[in-house]
């Protein structure tokens, strides 16, 4: 507390000013988007991490020192796993998943072929074999035998060829871009020349074989990572070029996963069943709740041992107050994503590239990530964990904070200093609506900084503070000029986050050189002439500004030393290995 007490003061003291045009909320710091579609491991490893010696080192393993602290609230629960979490949008359906709270749900209901480990590397998981020919066009995956949904029916590779339908569809809108790993005969489903995919093959109810015409390198794992829709159940009401039937019970999800869904109160909880017929065993906590809680409720909900676990912001007040407690066991270690302030780029004050520019350099983000993180969080400028072997350093402005650099790239774009002290251009006053969670603290260090830094550059904000799904909402809708989230990341570095039209495209970012660089990416096999590709792709990044990158911070997992068996790493969230955790009893 002593390090950060005075720069948590002087935001304290700025935000009068400000949150009085903010409205209230309850969410966590957002880490929506490119959440993997893999299923739980196994044969998920221990835990490896070296135990931590003080609260010194920045990330490692904290462990509980005093079991006898553990408050009855937690110790009298035989039988319940309660998990603190951002409350989920309720899109209970990998295929469609919009955020990676719903990406938690979806995780313990549904399986794919294979599963990330915590490496990141993947591994098979439903799938008895994988063969891939030798020129790497035709995949051939065997499912393992008596798989069943919760339901009682058998899972066949039937339902996977449905799941690959439903992402074909013309009237697909959920975060996949199946079009791009070229399945033979993809493209005239999806322009519905064809009833079937001409490449895909059912050798009978547990071999499928899938053809593509383009070989990348990311073709294995996304075609074991599609999540199996048992057919019977979410497609008797398809029809080709309409999704809208899958889409109406995603609030009814039927998987074969580690858990059943039981109910669902949206900003309460989500109740989990244990599914005793689990192929990879049955779980050995029956009951799970998902309940939801803010960075303003997490640690007195820990403490008081309302929740078994939760993920929290690390700074050094939190990470000495959890040790405090004694009977939690804390996991740090580097988040693999970025928070990030996005802006609308179809908006026309976005348009320019000097506009972007000044917007960086003029906004201290150095003081922002410091003030929230501390020693557990470093200011980033291109969108990649420092942790991916495609990340780079070569090249990349660092946009140290310069009040005269952003002042006269804003003069070179055309806007000037008004009368009343706000640039205006064409009419036009530079005026920047934001949206920022609520009881975020990354968003409570934003405000007063961006507000009086942004003044200093002659542009006026207004900020709003709404609920995680509100936001969610209005980037949806392309109602927005600037919001602040987080992406979570993949193990590889390719995705749609600022491809032209890519499908997790938020912010509408348009670059012609980048799309080229990113396809360039995914063709090639050689991970070394990969990086060299990617670093291009940074680096025009970059330069010409999609998002204002904020940081890589380090993530903690706060969880009650009764509770074992959890995997918990930078590419593996716990959800993968519930299925094994215990409660000491």
């Amino acid at each position: 507390m002593r390090k950060r007490f005075s720069l948590m003061l002087v935001i304290m003291l700025m935000l009068v000013t400000v949150l009085a045009a903010c409205s209230g909320g309850n969410t966590a710091e957002p880490t929506p988007g490119e959440t993997p579609t893999e299923t739980p491991a196994e044969t998920p490893e221990t835990p490896a991490e070296e135990p931590a010696e003080d609260a010194t080192q920045n990330d490692g393993l904290f462990e509980a020192t005093d079991m006898s602290l553990n408050p009855p609230t937690a110790t009298n629960r035989k039988d319940t796993l309660i998990v603190g979490v951002t409350s989920p949008k309720g899109v209970f359906n990998p295929l469609f998943q919009d955020s990676a709270y719903d990406d938690m749900v979806n995780v313990i209901l549904f399986d794919g072929f294979q599963t990330i480990n915590g490496d990141g590397t993947y591994s098979p998981h439903l799938a008895e074999s994988i063969d891939v020919s030798e020129d790497g066009l035709k995949y051939t995956f065997k499912l393992k035998p008596g798989v069943t949904y919760t339901d009682g029916t058998p899972v066949t590779v039937n339902d996977y060829y449905f799941s690959l339908k439903v992402l074909h569809d013309k009237s697909y809108d959920g975060p996949s871009d199946a079009l791009s790993y070229k399945i033979k005969g993809g493209q005239d489903y999806y322009d519905g020349k064809a009833k079937e995919i001409s490449g895909v093959t059912i050798v009978d109810d547990n071999t499928v074989e899938v053809e593509v015409t383009e070989v990348t390198a990311l073709t294995k794992d996304f075609l074991g990572g599609i999540s199996f829709l048992p057919e019977a159940y979410y497609g008797k009401d398809y029809k080709q070029g309409n999704v809208e039937s899958v889409k109406a019970l995603n609030d009814k999800p039927l998987g074969s996963g580690q858990y059943v869904m039981k109910s669902f109160q949206p900003g309460q909880q989500v109740v989990f069943e244990a599914n005793e017929k689990y192929f990879a065993g049955a779980p050995k906590i029956k009951n799970v709740i998902y309940k939801s809680t803010t960075d303003e409720t997490k640690l007195a909900m820990l403490n008081t041992g309302e929740i078994d676990m939760d993920m929290v912001t690390v700074n050094e007040d939190n990470v000495e107050e959890l040790q405090a407690y004694g009977f939690l066991n804390i996991n740090i270690f580097p988040t693999n994503g970025y928070g990030y302030i996005g802006m609308n780029h179809e908006k026309a004050k976005f348009k320019d590239s000097k506009v972007r520019q000044a917007l960086v350099y003029g906004l201290n983000r150095a003081e922002i990530v410091e003030a929230v993180y501390g020693k557990f969080a470093d200011v980033i400028n291109i969108p990649q964990s420092k942790q991916s072997w495609a990340y780079t350093d070569e090249n990349i402005e660092k946009y140290d904070f310069d009040i005269e650099k952003a002042k006269s790239l804003l003069d070179e774009a055309g806007w000037t200093v008004g009368a009343d002290g706000t640039r205006e251009k064409d009419g036009e006053k530079l005026t920047i609506d934001f949206s920022g969670t609520a009881d975020n603290p990354v968003v409570d260090a934003i405000l007063p900084i961006m507000t009086a830094n942004y003044k200093d550059l002659g542009i006026k904000l207004n900020a709003e503070k709404l609920d995680f799904n509100a936001i969610l909402d209005k980037t949806d809708k392309g109602d927005f000029d600037m919001f602040f989230m987080a992406w979570g990341l993949t193990p590889d570095p390719d995705g749609t986050v600022y491809i032209t039209g890519g499908a997790q495209n938020r912010v509408k970012y348009s670059n012609e050189a980048y799309d080229k660089l990113m396809a360039e990416g995914k063709k090639e096999l050689d991970v070394e002439k990969r990086k060299a590709i990617y670093a291009q792709a940074y680096q025009e990044l970059n330069k010409d500004i999609a998002d204002i990158l904020m940081y890589q911070r380090r993530d903690a997992w706060a969880v009650n030393g009764r509770v074992t068996g959890l995997e918990i790493t930078p590419y593996k969230d716990f959800t993968y290995s519930l299925y094994q955790a215990e409660l000491a009893q």
